[in-house]
């Protein structure tokens, strides 16, 4: 078997800081049952903008086509507009190469309160609608300058779109307690959210041992807040889950541990995984960012590529570090980005000196 190539972006701010502590993680893991992966590191992002008023060069996405996934860890900076930075590297690539999923685990992690009620039962999933919806290219400003200057953006959703999230998120539920919660707000969206529910409804009639419910976005981010434990798997459009899925990381404690990935599930394309956490101007260079978020989003990336025994040491392994009282100092710790990550490493370590499993 070739070895599976891995293009890194470590992108801005604070992926420069929690990429590099990750990695040697994934390789640990990796290493306990004699495999490796090959990193190919890429200095795309806001730098390279910054150089060439580009955030990848001209032919990055084949560049990228050409490995098995992708492992970034955050875009953007102060002085560069957003809108550049996202559609200049991130939305290209979901779209190009038909990351249709976005895929966010939440759960209560060992040794971290959650900041509400009730937040310490919370174990869900979040399945996104990534390639449409809300986050659609139609649009544009007219009248630029004037009094009555304005901005029209045009939101798509396509059956095929609808559908394969729907279909998705039910898979998922029939591995876990088969209760699909589809965001919506059709009372209020008169085209495209009541389409949305009629879509999601035919897909979950293929799936009778899974229970569907839908509640209003605002609706369902008050619940979420009140009784977190109450959602097994969550389906949203792309806004909807944007919103939900960084509202749901706080709600375990830190969106500084929550992952996300970036599906083609089909394996047709390559896949990109990502913490939600963003580049985090603020603390970044300090060495103090949180690398759980992407040491989580790398142990997704191992279980994608069929290294679900390494994953699962991965995660075994930053779950036991947490659970030990090492903690950053978003989680109330004082351990440094370093510190975190060589907790996590000499978990894996010492594992590697027992006897590795077999299946």
């Amino acid at each position: 078997m070739s070895t599976q190539t891995i293009a890194v972006i470590a992108g801005d701010g604070i992926g420069k800081e929690v990429v590099p502590a990750a990695i040697p993680c994934i390789d640990a893991a990796l290493a306990r049952y004699g495999t490796t992966v090959e990193w190919n590191h890429l200095p795309w992002g806001s730098d390279l903008y910054l150089q060439t008023g580009a955030m990848m060069p001209e032919d990055g996405i084949q560049v990228l086509g050409e490995h098995d996934a992708i492992f970034l860890g955050a875009v953007g900076l102060p002085e560069i507009p957003d809108v550049a930075t996202l559609w200049g590297l991130l939305i290209p690539i979901r779209r190009e190469f038909q990351q249709y999923i976005n895929l966010r685990p939440v759960r209560a992690l060992p040794g971290i309160s959650s900041p509400v009620r009730g937040g310490d039962d919370i174990d869900l999933l979040l399945v996104r609608e990534n390639n449409e919806g809300e986050y659609s290219e139609i649009g544009g400003r007219v009248f630029r300058g004037l009094p009555e200057e304005a901005a029209i953006q045009e939101n798509v959703f396509t059956r095929k779109g609808v559908s394969r999230a729907a279909r998705y998120a039910a898979t998922l539920a029939t591995t876990r307690r088969g209760l699909v919660t589809s965001a919506t707000k059709s009372n209020g969206i008169i085209h495209t959210m009541p389409f949305w529910d009629e879509v999601v409804e035919e897909v979950l009639a293929d799936y009778p041992g899974v229970q569907l419910e839908k509640i209003l976005i605002d609706a369902l981010a008050a619940k979420l807040i009140l009784r977190p434990g109450a959602f097994d798997v969550i389906v949203a459009s792309n806004l909807f889950g944007d919103i939900l899925s960084d509202l749901a990381g706080a709600i375990a404690g830190s969106i500084g541990v929550a992952p996300s990935a970036n599906l083609n599930p089909e394996g047709e394309f390559p896949s990109l995984f990502e913490p939600v956490h963003g580049s985090a101007p603020d603390i970044a260079g300090q060495g103090i960012a949180n690398p759980i978020g992407q040491i989580w989003t790398g142990a997704m990336m191992l279980e994608h590529l069929g290294h679900t025994d390494a994953a699962a040491d991965l995660t075994r392994a930053f779950e036991s570090a947490l659970r030990d009282g090492v903690r950053t100092r978003d989680l109330g710790g004082t351990a440094s980005t370093t510190e975190m990550s060589d907790a996590v490493l000499q978990r894996l370590v010492a594992a590697d000196r027992e006897p590795t499993p077999t299946h």
